[in-house]
């Protein structure tokens, strides 16, 4: 549908439409890019306020995953107000606002929409230094790849849903998806990267396509490697899945090539959506130790190098049983 739109150019866009990227990025000046981009979806979870962080931190983390700070922000508010308790609405907004100013950004307002569905999220301003600007395109072959979150947001929401998960596995779902990028963003810029994108509706497996296409190369993954949230593999296990993981699966189709060793249930987790996900980070192999002390200074508890990049096909990623 996009490539029926007319196609905006200019110098100042230093990153567009183009590389299915997380924000739009516009040059200011010689030391200055403007970062722009919003985000919203339905509840997640039941509690409105963990609902408001974990919308915001989903926000914010397009700034973070483009190297750069947010600025500013402003919410996006659907909401039945004559359905539901004006309290949920006074609580997501208190969520949403708590963590906008934990990113040390600034909220300068928002609209609201009476809908008879519930959707939050943030229209978020950002600026990075031109160079420090870590797009989609840019994967080299030999670079590493690390991943600074575990998977499994999808499958473990939907045992939530379904009253499967346990109080552990749903603290620990809720706990990743509220933890800002902030700090993995830092040490990304701090390391000197190729390419970058968080991980979040196109499952690891459908955002790592995006940024091996746009540079132009292809991939390997060794599924043992993938960080995982307590419960997923259960849950995939049995029989959970979403309906967003089986479109995945559908779209990627034979761009995916999966070792005969790697079981069903982690394959689901390789292409489970995810929500407020972790960085995906594209790294030169002789800066990856430097990156993992930067990630570990930082705070950031996980930092796992999960694959590599190599010469081969746009797009295509071979997942190999370890």
């Amino acid at each position: 549908m996009l490539r029926q739109l007319p196609k905006q150019v200019s110098d100042k866009i230093l990153v567009g439409l183009e590389t299915s990227d997380d924000a739009g990025v516009y040059l200011l000046d010689s030391d200055r890019a403007l970062i722009q981009t919003l985000d919203f979806f339905t509840p997640i979870v039941d509690d409105p306020y963990d609902y408001g962080q974990i919308a915001a931190a989903n926000s914010l983390s397009d700034v973070y995953a483009m190297g750069g700070v947010p600025l500013t922000a402003m919410n996006i508010v659907c909401f039945p107000m004559a359905g539901q308790p004006k309290e949920w609405l006074v609580q997501i907004l208190r969520g949403g606002g708590d963590k906008v100013a934990e990113s040390g950004a600034l909220l300068l307002g928002g609209h609201t929409v009476n809908d008879e569905t519930i959707k939050f999220g943030l229209s978020v301003t950002g600026l990075a230094q031109p160079r420090d600007i870590t797009a989609n395109r840019g994967a080299l072959p030999g670079d590493v790849l690390v991943l600074t979150k575990a998977l499994g947001t999808g499958l473990v929401t939907t045992a939530v849903k379904r009253r499967l998960a346990s109080e552990g596995d749903t603290a620990a779902v809720i706990e990743s998806m509220k933890t800002l990028n902030a700090a993995a963003a830092r040490a990304m810029v701090q390391t000197g990267v190729h390419a970058a994108t968080d991980i979040t509706g196109f499952g690891l497996l459908g955002h790592l396509f995006e940024m091996l296409e746009a540079s132009g190369v292809a991939g390997e993954i060794d599924a043992a490697q993938a960080p995982l949230l307590p419960g997923a593999l259960v849950h995939a296990s049995d029989g959970v899945n979403t309906g967003g993981g089986r479109s995945n699966a559908a779209y990627l189709g034979e761009r995916v090539r999966f070792e005969a060793g790697v079981p069903e249930e982690l394959r689901v987790t390789l292409y489970d959506p995810q929500t407020s996900g972790g960085l995906l980070i594209a790294v030169a192999a002789e800066k990856a130790g430097r990156l993992l002390e930067e990630l570990e200074g930082e705070g950031v508890s996980v930092r796992a190098v999960i694959g590599r990049v190599v010469d081969g096909p746009a797009g295509t990623i071979c997942v190999r049983s370890g």
